[in-house]
């Protein structure tokens, strides 16, 4: 996850950041005070992290939620306080402000106004995104081969990260959601559940994917979160889902249903291994939490790759981090004949925050051609 190496990498900027910002606050006891809430920016998320992997309740569970936003604070603030003093450094360079006017008392006042305000409404925004569940829809044309099949509305959602920190309606808003769109198939890619311990919060889960309703009914492939431990496994039987690791389905003989392994897991086919015994003669959707291996996928007869994993970075800027890493971090590409699809997901791990990226289910509307066309499109959100 990107959040741990964000931290570190922020540790000599956040230095100076705090030593900028107490030099504005006039009085020594606020100066005392803003430093220890310094200090918590810079440690919540690590103490978040571990309260985390423990029963959190009462008090505790506040302090790990206070600690989970501790961090996208302490980048917006990093972010401002940097940027503010480039900008102000430049126009003192070129003579457009003076000196005297930056040492101002009035002028100080409204930098240190600034640089608390801004980070805070920027994380409301990210919190306020991160609560709004989109629909995103695209149109995509395959060919048919020997399926009878002519259409196929596939509802795509992953990286659910159902935790202490889920809200108990969470999934139920989902699960309407999916029913509402009426889908042929339902395909999770993957992280959908946190933590080893069961209870009788699971129990609510499994009920609730239980009320999922489609055609062909709900797989899922596996997902960095999903590859340790047989409890993970088995919440996805009690919840009414196929985990499909590095399986082929045949789907009522209209089209192949592919779900790999994560490719971190250590026990993950290449992709020629695990198509070795699939004939090319149906339609191939292939269910891959990373989007790691576009290349290889496109010179092959996959006609959809589904994924997710990325978050599209979750915090700006980092999605440019994760856009380098990935050929595809978010949304869609079709690279010679095979559509692939990047979900941000439903929910994040970390802070409940997102301010890159939408939480969004995915709906792809397939129209299975006897000739390939190459007319693709996104139609919007809904």
């Amino acid at each position: 996850m990107y959040l741990l190496n964000e931290l570190i990498f922020l540790s000599p900027l956040a230095v100076y950041v705090c030593f900028g910002v107490r030099r504005l606050i006039a009085r020594g006891f606020f100066k005392n005070v803003f430093t220890v809430f310094f200090v918590f920016l810079v440690l919540g998320f690590p103490l978040a992290e571990t309260l985390s992997h423990r029963s959190a309740g009462g008090w505790t569970k506040y302090l790990m939620i206070a600690g989970y936003y501790s961090l996208p604070l302490l980048l917006y603030l990093v972010l401002v306080v940097i940027l503010s003093d480039l900008v102000i450094g430049f126009l003192r360079l070129v003579k457009i402000v003076a000196k005297e006017t930056v040492r101002s008392p009035r002028f100080r006042a409204i930098r240190l106004y600034a640089y608390l305000a801004v980070p805070v409404m920027v994380v409301i925004l990210g919190v306020l995104n991160y609560h709004y569940l989109r629909v995103r829809t695209y149109s995509i044309e395959v060919p048919r081969k020997s399926s009878e099949l002519r259409q196929l509305k596939i509802a795509f959602a992953a990286d659910f990260h159902i935790g202490a920190l889920t809200g108990g309606r969470f999934l139920e808003r989902l699960v309407g959601k999916i029913n509402d769109l009426q889908p042929d198939v339902v395909l999770i890619g993957g992280d959908v559940l946190e933590g080893d311990r069961r209870d009788e919060k699971t129990d609510a889960y499994e009920a609730q994917f239980r009320q999922i309703k489609s055609r062909y009914g709900v797989y899922a492939a596996p997902g960095n979160h999903e590859m340790h431990g047989e409890y993970r496994r088995d919440f996805f039987d009690r919840s009414g889902i196929k985990l499909l690791q590095d399986a082929v389905e045949k789907i009522d003989g209209a089209f192949y249903l592919v779900g790999r392994n994560d490719n971190h897991s250590g026990r993950r086919k290449s992709l020629d291994e695990l198509l070795r015994d699939t004939p090319d003669d149906l339609p191939v959707i292939l269910m891959d939490h990373r989007p790691t291996d576009l290349e290889n996928v496109s010179t092959g007869y996959v006609d959809i790759q589904l994924s997710g994993h990325t978050h599209h970075g979750q915090l700006f800027p980092i999605n440019f981090i994760t856009s380098h890493i990935y050929e595809l971090s978010w949304g869609y590409l079709k690279k010679r004949q095979a559509h692939f699809f990047v979900t941000s997901g439903v929910q994040l791990w970390g802070p409940p925050v997102r301010t890159a990226g939408a939480s969004e289910i995915l709906l792809i509307d397939v129209t299975f051609q006897d000739k390939r066309k190459e007319s693709s499109h996104e139609q919007g959100d809904q």
